[in-house]
């Protein structure tokens, strides 16, 4: 049974248990929120991570590293290496993207090493061996991404990406936007192209009900992946994106209805002055199912910096409502990121995540703010670097930079308020 239908008879598995201690909360609170389908828990019954995280409402918000191989590089280690970057940064899960390499082997090795929850993208693997068998990607089969749905279920993960929202009456609103961008989804590019070609509907929506009975044998829990997400500030809120979401929407209650654990993905490059909105639209259409949102990335123009645009919408997004935040890299955009890359992306977002916390009132994330300016103010620099979010980071400026008093730092010396206000 999922975690959610042992919720909806009134039991309070072990990771609920968990996740209660973990957020210091009451494991009926848990239970409760999980039933009602604005918590869940992902984990997968073929795998249990020693980090068992929730995500959703009354929880602290957080954070999801992508990894994964490429065509141009599909070294297995490095990604171990950046699997590696992600947990030691905080990261609260990771999702292999890989499209290059042994992807089964690649998907499997960072299964077996990680100690956070692991999700996947399905029709990435089907998409790929499609194309190494010398066909084109229209190629693909409805049993063709079904077998690839299965085979990540099977091989462990704790939630799957499914971009079952793209209908055809999305696809036609697509079409009338004259987006900037168009589609910048990988995996919603590769079903509209399919659907483009074949004149037919999305299989991925029309065999919904097998996916969700793949996931519920499994209890892995369904992120439905925002095809239409906008890869352009001009492109967002448009009426494709909208459209997709009330399908989302659908989609999520037939999930809930099911017994499915199921998240809703949304974007996106979005307006600064939107970010809320969009938040708030979900959670009243999907009915307070957990959002997971990339980024947003709030202005177009700061490739190399769009660790930090991300960071800035994603406080937003949190502060409104938002439960998960997928890191953004400051390489997006760019290049394949590197393992220092997706640490210096989880720290940010982890800030992000932090900040909207302190906004929707968790008390731990008070606490700790609290108990970092205690420290602060006594200038007890162990304490601060014990306790703030990068004590590495925090350590290494502090050496660089080092007083001739140490009970002070560099920048004020003497002149140190905190110093001066010892007399007051």
């Amino acid at each position: 049974m999922t975690q959610l239908q042992l919720a909806r008879q009134n039991i309070i598995t072990q990771e609920m248990k968990h996740v209660a201690m973990d957020e210091d909360l009451d494991p009926e609170y848990i239970r409760e929120r999980i039933a009602d389908g604005k918590v869940v828990i992902p984990a997968n019954h073929k795998r249990k991570a020693t980090k068992i995280c929730g995500i959703g409402a009354g929880l602290r918000t957080k954070v999801n590293a992508n990894i994964g191989t490429s065509a141009d590089y599909p070294d297995v280690e490095n990604e171990m290496e950046k699997l590696r970057a992600a947990e030691e940064a905080g990261a609260d899960a990771v999702m292999d993207l890989s499209t290059g390499g042994d992807l089964r082997a690649i998907r499997k090795k960072i299964i077996g090493s990680a100690s956070i929850a692991v999700g996947s993208v399905p029709i990435y693997e089907a998409a790929v061996k499609t194309v190494q068998h010398k066909h084109a990607i229209v190629d693909m089969t409805a049993t063709d991404m079904l077998e690839a749905i299965r085979l990540h279920c099977e091989d462990g993960v704790d939630f799957i990406t499914v971009h079952c929202g793209a209908t055809k009456g999305v696809l036609k609103h697509l079409k009338e936007s004259k987006r900037i961008c168009g589609v910048v989804s990988r995996g919603g590019t590769f079903l509209v192209e399919w659907m483009i070609h074949s004149g037919k509907e999305n299989p991925l929506y029309e065999e919904y009900d097998e996916i969700l009975a793949i996931a519920k044998e499994y209890d892995v829990t369904i992120s439905l992946g925002d095809a239409m997400r906008p890869g352009a500030l001009a492109d967002a809120c448009d009426r494709a994106q909208v459209y997709e979401l009330n399908v989302l929407a659908e989609l999520a209650q037939r999930a809930l209805d099911a017994g499915v654990q199921v998240i809703v993905e949304g974007p996106g490059h979005v307006p600064l002055n939107q970010v809320t909105a969009q938040v708030q639209l979900q959670k009243a259409l999907c009915k307070g199912v957990p959002f997971y949102v990339l980024g947003p990335i709030v202005t177009d123009i700061a490739p190399g910096y769009d660790h930090i645009t991300s960071a800035i919408g994603g406080a937003i997004a949190a502060a409104a409502g938002a439960d998960f935040l997928c890191y953004v890299t400051p390489t997006e955009h760019l290049s394949l990121p590197s393992p220092a890359d997706v640490r210096s992306g989880v720290m940010t977002a982890r800030i992000a995540a932090h900040a909207a916390d302190i906004a929707k009132g968790i008390k731990s994330a008070w606490e700790w703010d609290k108990k970092m300016s205690q420290f602060r103010r006594k200038r007890d620099w162990e304490g601060q670097f014990k306790t703030c979010i990068d004590p590495t980071v925090a350590r290494s400026i502090r050496e660089k930079g080092r007083p001739q008093n140490e009970e002070v730092c560099s920048m004020c010396a003497e002149y140190c308020v905190f110093k001066l206000s010892d007399k007051v």
